[in-house]
This record gives structure tokens, C-alpha cells and sequence, in this order.
């Protein structure tokens, strides 16, 4: 469930017509970044189309050596805001850039909570992208919120659950402090989300819990329907081997009138339980 946008996509492909020395640094290229840098002429503030600054540019693209000669001028704005919103740590986590990350954490300057135009803070944009080792970097600084939600609802485990990353759930789940259940503005939950898109090691491991409510119902359905109608077999099964699963229209009530009945796809898990083919 990572976040992209045509603006960061444009970013990458060099389609920000930025200054010199922020292109340099788009690219990564730590002895023309140095050249420009000791002109003493370069505007080091300087932003382009996007909003980015050339420090923004080093650490969006996880440029360890030109984010690290662009700290040492002591001149770069570490928490510049582009187009969007994010900061140069915001960039750095999304992309999963790890040594980047460490670097501005040791700076003790960022803000670890900062939120860019969609309410996403970088725990977020860093478990959605499946980013292991930068989701335990920003953990072990005690200083981050596991149930931010952003402008959907999201919190950060349910970015990771629905992306289907599983090395990014069991890391979150040991911390004991994620909400299993947490209901986007939708309904959606970590259990719905990947349940629809079919992420079978991931509902497993939920499941596992022991604290998921099979039977939370987003706009959209349950998890049971959810992975019913998108074909998810497996998934269907996992979820009726539970036996919490519920068959009634009363869980659709709170959806609105096009929800008073149950979905093609449960009436499919139904089926599939009716046969005997569950937990086989």
C-alpha cells in the first residue's frame, strides 16, 4: 500500500528542471556536488518545479555521501517541505533508504512525526513500502506513534498488512502496541485490506493473534467477502477455518442500503463452506 505520486515519479526520472547543484544531487553525484559546493555560489535552498531542495533530491534518491557533504556546510534546511508536503527524512523513509535514515536520525534534528499533504507520517510510508530495516530503525527511537492514522484512516500497520509485508507485520505485531483492528474512516482494518488483495501469509499471521474480528465489515464487506470475490480460495479458507465467520445481512446495516445483503463473494465462501471443501 505505498504511496506514489506523478510528482515523485517525475522526481526520480529527472523531470524536475532544478538547479545545478540540485540535479547533482538528484543523481547522486558526490564530486560534482562537492565542486559546486565549494564554488560558494551555489544556492543550496534553491527549489525546483517539485518543491524539492537539493538536500531533498540526496535523500529521496538515498545518496548517503552527497546527503552527508550537504550536512556538513551546515546550511541545508532539514526539515524544507516540498510540493507535497514531505521533508528530506520523509523521502529518505519511503524509499527504504536505510544508511540515509540512520545518518539524519544522528543529526537529532528531524521530526520523526512529521506528516506530509495526506496526513502520512515516514513510519508509515516506510511500513507501506515494506521497508524492514528502516521501520526498526525509527521503532528503536521509542519516538514514533504505531497508530498514526492518515488522511484515509491508515495507521502504519495497516499499510504494512495490506501491502502484504510480512516481515514489516511480525516486527510491528512484537511490539504489542499496534491495534489488530484498527478501522480505517471506511472500515477497512489490517485484516480486511490484506485479505483483499490476497495476501495469504499475512491474514495467517493475523489470524494467529488471536484478536482479529473476522466479522468487522468496511464499505466494501468483510474480509471473508472480500476474499471470496476476488478469488482468494485460500484466504476463504483460513478465514472459515476460524469459525467466528458470520452469514448474516444485520453486518451490513452500518454500510448503507446497497450493503443490506450479503456480496457475491460471500455467498461464494458460503458455498464453499456448505461443500465441505474448508479445511481440507
Amino acid at each position: 500500500m505505498a504511496k506514489d505520486s506523478p510528482q515523485r515519479t517525475a522526481a526520480r526520472r529527472g523531470e524536475s528542471r532544478g538547479t545545478a547543484l540540485s540535479r547533482a544531487a538528484e543523481f547522486g553525484h558526490e564530486a560534482m556536488v562537492k565542486l559546486l559546493i565549494e564554488t560558494g555560489q551555489a544556492d543550496l535552498e534553491s527549489r525546483d518545479d517539485l518543491g524539492y531542495t537539493p538536500f531533498a533530491h540526496a535523500a529521496s534518491g538515498g545518496h548517503e555521501a552527497v546527503v552527508k557533504l550537504l550536512l556538513e556546510t551546515g546550511q541545508v534546511d532539514l526539515e524544507s517541505r516540498d510540493n507535497l508536503g514531505c521533508t528530506p527524512f520523509a523521502h529518505a523513509a519511503s524509499g527504504g533508504h536505510e544508511a540515509v535514515v540512520k545518518l539524519l536520525l544522528e543529526t537529532g534534528q528531524v521530526d520523526l512525526e512529521s506528516r506530509d499533504n495526506f496526513d502520512s507520517t515516514p513510519l508509515s510510508d516506510a511500513a507501506g513500502g515494506g521497508h524492514e530495516a528502516v521501520v526498526k530503525l525509527l521503532l528503536d527511537t521509542g519516538g514514533v506513534d504505531l497508530e498514526s492514522k492518515d488522511e484515509q484512516g491508515y495507521t502504519p500497520f495497516t499499510h504494512a498488512a495490506g501491502g502484504g509485508h510480512e516481515a514489516v507485520v511480525k516486527l510491528l505485531l512484537k511490539t504489542g502496541q499496534v491495534d489488530v483492528n484498527a478501522s480505517s474512516y471506511y472500515g477497512f482494518t489490517p485484516l480486511t485490506k490484506a485479505a483483499e488483495h490476497g495476501h495469504e501469509a499475512v491474514v495467517k499471521l493475523l489470524l494467529e493473534t488471536g484478536q482479529v474480528n473476522v466479522n468487522k465489515t468496511s464499505l466494501s464487506g468483510t474480509a471473508l467477502s472480500l476474499a471470496a470475490e476476488s478469488g482468494h480460495e485460500a484466504i476463504v479458507k483460513l478465514i472459515l477455518e476460524t469459525g467466528q465467520h458470520q452469514h448474516t445481512s444485520a453486518q451490513y446495516a452500518q454500510c448503507g442500503e446497497t450493503m443490506h445483503y450479503p456480496s457475491q463473494g460471500q455467498t461464494l465462501a458460503l458455498a464453499i463452506f456448505r461443500s465441505g471443501e474448508a479445511g481440507r
